[in-house]
């Protein structure tokens, strides 16, 4: 194995490139098929030469993902004004667009200034903390006039919102309700234009009431935060070259009320200190479902342009899996359009109580014109139906009957198949984990409503004569992982490794500044969230290797001067890479070339989730893996797979959906189309429960065994057996009392030993630090193999352990074995190959 000699990374041509130009078509694509249709009263698509009167904050100024890691070095922004334009529709309101583009800039400015007088300047360590603290507020556009619309019919109005790490929104004007200026503005428009159309720019719900309850909006479109093509690809949907066929991957609740925790969600009950998920397995659409609280939007709701109809359903079983074979007809006249498939499954209530149903497999059809019909299979696992019994340790498989429902939504799937279990089975036995410390009483489903919606859903089948399909799956056999060459090679060098290169080896690479707290301060390639040591070079040709934020694309610098005579790089370090450079200051050096480093934006996880298209998740992975493969970077620090457990998380954007299934099957692609290239992989995270964003280094997230298993890890676990990613990161917060970082029964238990896990555990950055709380020693000691940044603490304090027996040495070599096996499936080397996959 030969290293990869160090090149400076980007391009010395400012040009657009190709591969630039390839992947935008990529983004592009994954952001039509993102956008969900809500609401459509005959108003899209937009007539041929019609007049459109565009508003809103994110007309001009469209939001293409959220703030912190979640931030992109793309080269461009097309925005909605700019997308509408380019698809040749006459716009009336470029006046006030201008007007607002000079108010917004003027905003940004001050907020700026802001910042960096209460930070104490860019440089501060509390400035990340400041920021997080004061996010940016849109500002409000000047008051619609009728002469603002001109001769327009119909207008469009865009309400966006931006959040990112280290807060939780709020549940109050300006987040996640209405301003006064957006509901004058929508009173306004209902009054000048006969239509309105709602654009939903946000990462994550918002309250619905006030618009839904004006009749002249007619159409509601959820855009969420499309990355740098958002404003092409609307303007493709709105004016009816593609059909929409995007589904929500989340319940929106008719109010906020609704949702179960509602109360005690983070800051809501004053208490961020410890997070009680009194709600259980009862998450989303499990709980909206189960007792009966009707949503304004469904789980899996979306509309199109034309009409699908799903026929000739067949159920088959063979062994532990079970097949569904579905025919899709469009059965309309004029629009090509897609379809999602979802199957649902309402499982046996007389042991374990369970939600009322739950989503066991999807499909997306391929582009069906008028007429047009495919048959799509769609096949789930035995554990996809399974429980988890906390007093068996075990996941079982009741006895009984599993309605098997099938639709184009959770609400209006249809029971179309029986399965029929004989005796219960075990289909897996594990340890505990993640006991409680204290005492915690989750949400139950009445006994009467429960038998209740059983007994309806099987007073339908029997009517519709739907026949029984007996299904006997057996215990799962758990995959062995055989030692390799690189295991060998591995353990011979690590066994020669001295007690201070065994150290150097779990942290990152100190030695190059990466004691910088926030994680962008990569020196090989510049704006990078980090690199591991490069002790190992000299002696065991063993590189160092980069690894880089964020989930909707990399988040590099843009641009920096390198003097390739010194060899030297002048990094703006985190600054250059944060906000698009926004807070940094730039400087010319004598001698020095300009290197580019232009990434792609893609549309944020929400979004990509709503394509439920698995094939195009991996070809936007591959895009990503070509860009990382240009700039040397081998690890990426996505994706993001966190469950939505309250709209009020302030990452929500980065992550998935409500559902783990739905997020495990997308995670697993976007890593399967990632590792397509040769040396490069995914990060997993934030391995596990990191759903609150306030106090995130100190909040204790309390739940049950069943709950954390049910909901919390089976993404992680979907995605793990799969996909293989390269890497996991562990989150931040405590689980019953443990941090994430330092809590053995998640990084070794469950993913090494349950799952099969056979890449690396990394620490979220400074989460070893004073404030972070977790112990560098004690991450070791569970398995979690490379701590992040890295810094001379954690050294020292390994080192301490070492010599106090606290840790073994054994411990050390482990995790540094796991370390080097994956380091040497890396683009660090010359001949390198793809990342084997399960």
């Amino acid at each position: 194995m030969k290293r990869r000699e160090r090149q400076f990374s980007g391009t010395t041509d400012p040009s657009v490139s190709q591969r630039e130009l390839e992947n935008r078509k990529a983004a592009r694509r994954a952001a039509e098929e993102g956008i969900v249709l809500m609401k459509n009263e005959g108003v899209l698509p937009l007539a041929k030469d019609s007049s459109l009167a565009l508003f809103g904050s994110g007309a001009g100024r469209t939001i293409k993902g959220g703030t912190g890691s979640g931030d992109v070095c793309e080269r461009e922004v097309v925005s909605i004004c700019q997308g509408l334009i380019n698809a040749g529709v006459n716009l009336t309101s470029q006046d006030w667009i201008d007007d607002y583009e000079r108010r917004y800039t003027d905003a940004r400015n001050e907020w700026k200034e802001e910042i960096l007088k209460l930070a104490g300047g860019a440089d501060s360590i509390e400035f990340f903390q400041v920021y997080a603290d004061h996010a940016f507020e849109i500002p409000a556009g000047r008051k619609i006039t009728k002469e603002d619309c001109k001769e327009a019919r119909t207008a469009a109005y865009v309400i966006s919102r931006v959040a990112g790490e280290g807060a939780d929104r709020f549940h109050k004007a300006g987040d996640y309700c209405l301003t006064e200026t957006e509901m004058e503005d929508l009173k306004l428009l209902s009054e000048y234009c006969d239509n309105v159309i709602v654009i939903l720019n946000t990462g994550g719900q918002i309250d619905l009431k006030e618009i839904l309850s004006i009749p002249q909006v007619k159409a509601l479109i959820c855009l969420s935060q499309p990355g740098m093509e958002g404003g092409n690809a609307l303007a493709s949907v709105m004016t009816g070259k593609t059909s929409p066929c995007g589904k929500l991957v989340d319940t929106w609740a008719v109010q906020y009320e609704d949702f179960p925790n509602y109360a005690t969600y983070s800051h809501n009950n004053g208490d961020v200190s410890k997070e009680k998920y009194e709600e259980g397995i009862y998450v989303g659409y499990r709980y909206f479902d189960s007792f009966r609280v009707k949503p304004a939007f469904p789980f899996g709701f979306g509309l199109s342009y034309t009409e699908f109809a799903l026929t000739d359903i067949r159920l088959e079983t063979e062994e532990n899996t079970a097949e569904l074979e579905v025919t899709v007809k469009n059965t309309g006249s004029v629009y090509a359009g897609k379809e999602v498939v979802q199957v649902y499954a309402a499982c046996p209530q007389s042991l374990l109580p369970k939600e009322y149903k739950r989503l066991c497999g999807f499909a997306k059809t391929k582009l069906l014109n008028p007429g047009e019909s495919q048959t799509v299979k769609i096949s789930f696992e035995a554990k996809d139906l399974a429980s988890f019994d906390e007093e068996q340790s075990a996941w079982i498989l009741e006895e009984g009957q599993y309605g098997i429902f099938v639709g184009t939504s959770s609400e209006n799937a249809e029971i179309s198949g029986i399965l029929e279990v004989k005796e219960t089975v075990i289909l897996e036995k594990v340890q505990h984990i993640c006991p409680l410390k204290e005492e915690l009483t989750e949400l139950l489903r009445p006994d009467d409503l429960m038998e209740e919606m059983e007994r309806e859903w099987k007073e339908k089948a029997a009517k519709r004569e739907i026949p029984v399909t007996v299904f006997a799956p057996i215990p799962e056999k758990k995959k062995v992982y055989e030692p390799d060459e690189l295991d060998k090679k591995a353990e011979e060098i690590t066994e020669q490794l001295t007690d201070e290169q065994l150290i150097a080896m779990v942290i990152g690479e100190v030695s190059r500044g990466h004691n910088q707290a926030l994680g962008a301060a990569g020196i090989m390639v510049p704006g990078a969230a980090g690199e591991t040591s490069g002790i190992l070079e000299k002696d065991w040709d063993v590189p160092g290797i980069a690894m880089a934020d964020g989930p909707a694309g990399l988040r590099v610098i843009p641009e920096y001067e390198a003097d390739p005579v010194k060899r030297e790089v002048y990094s703006q370090g985190f600054l250059g890479a944060f906000e698009g450079g926004f807070f940094a200051t730039k400087e010319k050096h004598e001698n020095a070339v300009t290197y580019y480093q232009y990434c792609t934006a893609i549309p944020v996880g929400t979004l990509l989730a709503q394509t439920w298209n698995t094939d195009l998740l991996e070809e936007v992975g591959h895009a990503v893996g070509i860009e990382m493969e240009e700039l040397g970077i081998a690890w990426w620090l996505a994706p993001g797979m966190n469950i939505h457990r309250n709209p009020l998380c302030g990452r929500n954007f980065e992550y998935y959906s409500e559902d783990p299934l739905l997020s495990g099957k997308m995670a697993a692609a976007m890593t399967n189309g990632v590792q397509s290239v040769p040396g490069v992989g995914t990060t997993i995270k934030h391995f596990a429960c990191n759903n609150q964003e306030d106090n995130r280094l100190g909040s204790d997230s309390i739940l049950s065994e069943r709950t954390l298993r049910e909901i919390y890890l089976r993404g992680f676990e979907i995605a793990v057996k799969t996909s293989q990613p390269m890497a996991i990161m562990s989150s931040y917060n405590l689980i019953n009392g443990v941090h994430a970082a330092n809590c053995r029964d998640t990084c070794t238990v469950a993913a090494r030993e349950e799952w099969g896990f056979q890449g690396i555990i990394m620490t979220d950055w400074t989460t070893t630090s004073e404030q972070g709380g977790s112990k560098s020693w004690k991450c070791a000691a569970a398995g979690n193999d490379l701590i992040m940044p890295g810094d001379v603490s954690d050294s020292e304090n390994i080192r301490e352990a070492l010599e106090k027996g606290d840790l073994e040495r054994e411990q050390l070599k482990a995790c540094v074995k796991h370390l080097l096996k994956v380091i040497f499936q890396t683009l660090g080397y010359e001949e390198c190959k793809c990342y084997r996959k399960v």
